[in-house]
């Protein structure tokens, strides 16, 4: 069966194809559609030749959901709580983004007042009623949605993680056609601003997800489609428009799948990673050494908004190939984070009219220095215009008294700078030493950037994978199938657990285990093939933030609990999570600790195994050809041009590496070196 990795980003669209009938992966670059995503999917598919095949299986990522968000382009939705809650979601934490601004700017709240609606069915912190829900409630509030019309329902009542009967009998009366979120469904812990929040999210952006899902399966009906979710495994499409809160890193997760995968393959395994595309850059660190698991977080954001639900750790700024250069009104060169996207798109690329939408950004400056062939773009597929270029960024360089060289080298250094800053954020401010790991580049743009980055922090290894251009597409065909769940017992720990407590995280775990199992078995996976990871979030007591460990536990249901065994379980991971608040924060502490939620991830193998043909199994050792010799600006000799696939023994900077999706500069100073999966190994002198 052919097997499709495609990821949706700002600008381009990829694909990366497996079939049965090469070994070869083929790649494949179309620029994105922003408007209606689905539509360069299925081009690229018609492109690729598998329009008409039989039997096909399609993983990919979205932007669609993350966009939605990001631009507040959501679906008209209305938010239904408890008495007295209705502005839960405008006053939130009551956090200031600038602290010391007395006069801060209005902030417009998520969900308009009066679409905001309360009601009874109130539940004490034990799970005890203090408000019953009346028919009465359920008629008015069946009444106020006809009249409003919204095309989406959150429901987020106190305490629901306890007892979700009240937001499951609100649900069953919400007039058909309307979209519904419950918070006992998409989160059910504690917190219930942040619950409150990624339920709405979910509700906003769910009918959304669904129609463009809904579009892009009637386009390949004999296709299989399956989707990314932002904790790293992948979902089947029918399922994924019901919980689309779960796509908002679906992209980004990807990439980081891929360079986990690449990054095992050249023996590097710990790695401080970054995808450098058309609009945004994102920054990981992967500690392969560790679980083999991709790292993840339960307190992310997206623009300013939390999102309670598992997704990769990772760091994002608006600093991409098409990121805008400008002269801010202190007479400062400023790239970011306003992109060019795919239409325009830069000004090199052809698109814009003359003296309209004519705004350099770090692809022209890059075509400028000669770092891009104008006449290689995508394989030769696409021509770049330096005369384009060059008018773009003249106005700057006037401003500047500078030359167009000069600006477009100041427009990459601003550049660098801002991606250095967020490689330090998840290195540096976590306490890892960044000399110490592998700075790994993907992203169309990332292997132009490489050398500088890891020489603004000290690095001395760098790795650009095989299929940089396209890794996040590569990495959804070697995603697991997975379901990440959860359920809060919020529980006082000891060094012996009680027996009433270890019953019922042995509970806990097969009710999520069954529920997941249920899930992956709809979607064709072989039961055989399907493992349970259990976890746990701990803090001490009066704490407001977790640490998430894993813990042994079973899920069969058919096992009784053995005390004694799951009592060592649990006393191991209390040491284990005084070591790590140790390592994390400085110090332990001698206070309880506190079962916050236990987490279970039920997953199964990606549906084919991928094995990266070895770059140099018909290379014999010799000198490898030069394509041409190129002028850089600011280097005084010839540079020469290497093709990435004729690499067969090292070669020293400066000099240009090219292929079909992406370029990598080798800088002076740095060494290169292809090893037999394709990757190529830099080093500094």
């Amino acid at each position: 069966m052919p097997l499709l990795g495609i990821d949706t980003g700002g600008t381009f669209t990829d694909f990366v194809l497996l079939s049965d009938e090469s070994p070869n992966l083929r790649v494949h670059k179309v620029l994105s559609t922003p408007q209606a995503p689905e539509q360069a999917i299925l081009q690229g598919i018609h492109e690729l030749g598998l329009g008409d095949c039989d039997s096909l299986l399609v993983v990919h990522g979205s932007t669609v959901a993350t966009n939605a968000v990001l631009e507040g382009k959501g679906v008209r939705t209305v938010f239904i709580t408890n008495t007295g809650l209705r502005d839960l979601l405008t006053i939130g934490r009551q956090a200031r983004a600038e602290l010391y601004n007395l006069n801060p700017a209005p902030v417009t709240p998520p969900v308009p007042r009066e679409l905001c609606l309360e009601t009874g069915g109130r539940l004490s912190a034990d799970g005890s009623v203090l408000e019953t829900l009346s028919e009465s409630d359920l008629h008015t509030l069946r009444s106020t949605l006809k009249k409003l019309k919204p095309q989406a329902v959150a429901i987020n009542l106190l305490f629901s993680w306890i007892d979700e009967r009240f937001e499951k009998r609100i649900a069953e009366i919400v007039p058909d056609g309307m979209f519904i979120s419950r918070s006992s469904h998409i989160l059910p812990e504690p917190r219930e601003y942040e619950r409150g929040i990624t339920t709405w999210l979910n509700a906003s952006v769910g009918p959304l997800v669904q129609g463009y899902l809904q579009r892009l399966c009637a386009g390949v009906p004999q296709a299989q489609v399956a989707v990314m979710q932002s904790a790293g495994g992948t979902i089947d499409a029918t399922q994924a428009g019901e919980e689309a809160v779960h796509m908002l890193l679906s992209g980004p997760a990807g990439g980081l799948a891929g360079a986990q995968y690449v990054g095992g393959l050249a023996g590097c395994h710990r790695l401080l990673s970054f995808d450098m595309g058309g609009t945004s850059t994102d920054v990981a660190l992967l500690d392969n050494t560790q679980s083999g698991d991709l790292p993840l977080t339960t307190e992310g954001h997206i623009g300013s908004y939390p999102v309670g639900v598992p997704m990769v750790d990772m760091h994002t700024i608006g600093a991409g190939g098409g990121s805008i250069a400008r002269i801010d009104s202190g007479g400062l060169l400023q790239v970011g984070p306003e992109s060019a996207g795919a239409d325009p798109g830069p000004a090199c690329y052809g698109r814009s009219i003359t003296g309209i939408n004519m705004q350099a950004t770090v692809t022209d400056a890059n075509l400028l220095l000669g770092r891009l062939r104008s006449d290689a773009f995508l394989g030769g597929h696409m021509t770049l215009d330096e005369n384009a270029a060059r008018t773009a960024i003249a106005p700057l360089a006037k401003t500047l008294n500078l030359s167009p060289e000069h600006t477009a080298q100041g427009i990459i250094d601003v550049a660098n700078e801002h991606m250095a800053r967020a490689l330090r954020v998840m290195s540096v401010q976590r306490g890892v030493d960044a000399a110490q790991l592998t700075l790994t580049s993907f992203g169309g743009a990332g292997g132009l950037h490489v050398c500088a980055l890891a020489e603004a922090l000290e690095m001395s290894q760098a790795l650009v994978p095989a299929h940089a251009g396209v890794l996040s597409a590569l990495g959804m065909l070697v995603a697991p199938r997975a379901r990440y769940l959860s359920h809060t017992l919020l529980q006082q720990l000891s060094a012996a657990p009680d027996d009433v407590l270890l019953h019922d995280m042995q509970q806990a775990v097969v009710m999520l285990t069954k529920r997941g199992r249920e899930d992956l078995i709809k979607e064709g996976v072989d039961a055989d093939s399907i493992r349970v990871s259990p976890s746990v979030d701990l803090r001490y007591r009066g704490q407001s933030f977790v640490i998430n460990l894993p813990v042994v536990l079973s899920a069969d249901s058919k096992t009784s609990t053995n005390s004694q065994t799951t009592g060592q379980a649990m006393a191991s991971v209390i040491k284990q999570f005084h070591e790590r608040h140790a390592a994390l924060y400085g110090h332990s502490l001698q206070q309880p600790v506190e079962l916050v939620t236990l987490r279970v991830k039920v997953h199964s193998p990606p549906p084919q195994a991928l094995t990266l043909p070895s770059a140099n199994e018909t290379k014999s050792v010799r000198k490898t050809p030069v394509l041409a010799h190129v002028t850089l600006a600011g280097i005084g000799t010839k540079v020469p041009v290497y093709t990435r696939e004729s690499l067969s023994s090292g070669i020293s900077g400066p000099a240009l590496i090219t292929e079909t999706i992406s370029t990598t500069y080798l800088a002076p100073g740095w060494l290169c070196q292809p090893d037999a999966s394709g990757c190529l190994l830099l080093s500094k002198t």
